[in-house]
C-alpha cells in the first residue's frame, strides 16, 4: 500500500491511526532479511519494484513474491526459469508465467493501455528478448504492436510494413547478428528508436557484442542503445517515452 492510499484511508475514517503508523514503518522498504522490498517505488517513479529472478534462491523468490502479492500491488519478475515460476505459481496462484519472455507477473490492478509503441525484430530468434520488452511495456500500461522477422536480410519485409509504425510514440528494434535493423528503422520513422542487441549470431558476433557496437556506432539519428539482451530495460524506457507523449505535459523546473 502506498502513502496516498494510507493517508486517504485515515482521512476517510477507514483506517485507524495506529494501523497507518504500522504501515508507514515499512516505508520506504520492508526488510525480509534476505531482501529489502521497495513498497515506496511507485510513489517515487510511477512503477512498482520489479524482481530480477535469475540467480535468486527459489525459496527467496517465493518469499518476495508472496509478500508483494499480500500488498495487492502489481508484481513483475524478469528472467524467471520454469522451475522458479512453477514454485511461485504453486505458492501464490495470482501469478502467471510466460515461458518465451520468461516474465512472471501478478496483476491486481489492471491498467487501461495507452499510446502505442512498436516492437520489431530482425529474426524469429530475437523473439524471446522482444517479448520481454513488449511484455514489460504492456505490464506498465502501454499498447504494443509486434512486428517480427523484418531484418535486413530481406529488407522488403520491413518496407512492406511501414504502416505499422504510424502513430507510434516509440520503436524498440531488436536484432542480433550484425545488428543493422535499428539504424534502418531510425532512418524511416520520426520517433525515438531503442535498439536492443541480442546474443543471437555466429562466433564473430561475440555473444551480441558485434550488434551492440553496430548500434552504438549507427549514423542514423534518434537511436538509444540498451545492453545486450536487455528487453526489459527497453520496455521500461519505451513506456516512459510513451507516457510523456500521451500526457503531453512539461514538468515544472
Amino acid at each position: 500500500m502506498d502513502v496516498k492510499a494510507i493517508l486517504s484511508g485515515v482521512k476517510a475514517g477507514n483506517m485507524e491511526i495506529e494501523e497507518a503508523e504500522e504501515l508507514l514503518k515499512k516505508l520506504p522498504y520492508e526488510d525480509l532479511g534476505y531482501a529489502k522490498i521497495d513498497h515506496h517505488r511507485n510513489v517515487r517513479q510511477g512503477f512498482e519494484e520489479v524482481i530480477y529472478c535469475q540467480g535468486k534462491e527459489t525459496e527467496h523468490l517465493v518469499g518476495i513474491c508472496r509478500r508483494m502479492a499480500q500488498e495487492r500491488i502489481n508484481v513483475l519478475g524478469t528472467r524467471a526459469s520454469k522451475e522458479q515460476a512453477d514454485a511461485v505459481v504453486g505458492a501464490v496462484p495470482d501469478f502467471v508465467y510466460e515461458p518465451v519472455s520468461r516474465l512472471l507477473k501478478a496483476e491486481f490492478r489492471k491498467q487501461e493501455p495507452t499510446g502505442k509503441i512498436v516492437v520489431c525484430t530482425g529474426g524469429t530468434a530475437d523473439i524471446p528478448v522482444a517479448d520481454e520488452a513488449a511484455g514489460a511495456a504492456e505490464f506498465f500500461g502501454t499498447n504494443v504492436t509486434r512486428l517480427y522477422d523484418v531484418g535486413v536480410a530481406g529488407i522488403h519485409r520491413l518496407l512492406g510494413n511501414l504502416e505499422v509504425f504510424r502513430g507510434a510514440n516509440c520503436v524498440i528494434a531488436v536484432a542480433g547478428m550484425e545488428g543493422a535493423l535499428p539504424g534502418v528503422v531510425a532512418g524511416l520513422v520520426d520517433v525515438p528508436v531503442i535498439a536492443v542487441p541480442t546474443s543471437v549470431g555466429y562466433g564473430a558476433s561475440f555473444g551480441g557484442l558485434s550488434a551492440l557496437l553496430t548500434m552504438i556506432n549507427s549514423c542514423a539519428n534518434g537511436i538509444t542503445v540498451v545492453n545486450i539482451d536487455n528487453g526489459y530495460g527497453a520496455g521500461y524506457v519505451a513506456t516512459q517515452i510513451n507516457r510523456l507523449a500521451v500526457r503531453g505535459y512539461e514538468k515544472d523546473i
